[in-house]
């Protein structure tokens, strides 16, 4: 496994991360879930994923339950705050209120004193910037947190709030998380300039498209029962045509190169410097290991012309 900086501070982590988004706490069994922990952990995978909205917490307590394994120093971890976590009508957005109290709520779920990385699920229009922006930097200043991400906001939002914490001497925003894939690729137009310039890595999400970059859809082939796609989460109808057209080809060339589609579409990500990390899920140990080896798989100049023309 090889590491990379965590945008413009001296954190390493995996290029490759296990996340638990629709799957720990979910339709993946608990003993599954860790057992997928332990596997990516032995592998060297020393980032991992969730958030407070995950199964409404349930993520949370099996992530930490199983990393409580290991030596804390020896892993990141990162959560998120913003999703609807109740009823009233302070239990969601960027608040101040919201921010604390569900960062308490979630260091109890994980059985932690601190949380690596702290997430800002997605941008919230209805609280101004600054006091979404103090909050996190009160959460690092009592230890609670250590660095500030967020998820899914545009180059300008992370511009602004960059701009703003610069005006306040508050801590900066780190990272992004953002979707990013072969066939989801708005982020190279503005995001990753920006944080290239601005010091902001992306840990980006859904890389093999929610299993479609695995090879596990065909073309002309019925859905497997047992996919994701099949679950209540998510749906078939999310399969297109004309990306299971271009899944045969990209086949053809993960193929020549002796690898599977998914470590093709990962080594893909990965080309690109300002990614810290490409974000997986898992529900089998065995997927793990698979998409693991993309870490060293470099893709050469012939090969990425190869891909250009497909995904063309």
């Amino acid at each position: 496994m090889k590491y990379r900086k965590l945008g413009r501070t001296g954190l390493n982590v995996s290029e490759i991360s296990l996340g638990s988004w629709l799957t720990y706490g979910g339709y993946v069994e608990k003993e599954k879930a860790a057992n997928s922990i332990h596997k990516a952990y032995e592998l060297g995978i020393n980032f991992f994923d969730t958030a407070n909205v995950y199964e409404r917490g349930a993520a949370e307590t099996v992530v930490g339950e199983a990393l409580r394994n290991y030596p804390r120093e020896s892993y990141v971890l990162a959560t998120k705050v913003f999703g609807e976590m109740g009823d009233g009508p302070n239990d969601r957005g960027l608040s101040r209120k919201h921010i604390i109290e569900q960062c308490n709520a979630s260091l109890n779920r994980l059985g932690l004193d601190y949380i690596d990385v702290y997430y800002c699920h997605r941008f919230d229009r209805g609280t101004p910037l600054e006091e979404t922006l103090r909050a996190l930097d009160d959460l690092v200043t009592q230890g609670k947190v250590l660095y500030v991400g967020v998820s899914e906001w545009t180059a300008y939002q992370m511009v602004e709030a960059h701009a703003i914490a610069d005006k306040l001497l508050l801590d900066r925003i780190v990272v992004n998380q953002p979707v990013y894939n072969m066939f989801n690729r708005y982020i190279e137009k503005e995001v990753i300039p920006m944080g290239t310039e601005k010091g902001i890595s992306q840990v980006v999400f859904s890389p093999l498209a929610q299993g479609i970059l695995t090879g596990k859809y065909r073309k002309g082939q019925e859905i497997p029962s047992e996919s994701r796609a099949n679950s209540k989460n998510w749906g078939a109808d999310h399969i297109k045509e004309e990306h299971l057209e271009k899944v045969e080809k990209l086949i053809h060339i993960a193929d020549e190169l002796g690898i599977r589609l998914s470590q093709l579409a990962l080594a893909w990500i990965l080309r690109q410097e300002n990614v810290a990390s490409a974000l997986i899920g898992a529900s089998r140990p065995e997927q793990v290991e698979e998409n693991c080896r993309a870490s060293e798989i470099h893709l050469s100049d012939e090969v990425m012309k190869s891909i250009d023309e497909v995904l063309s």
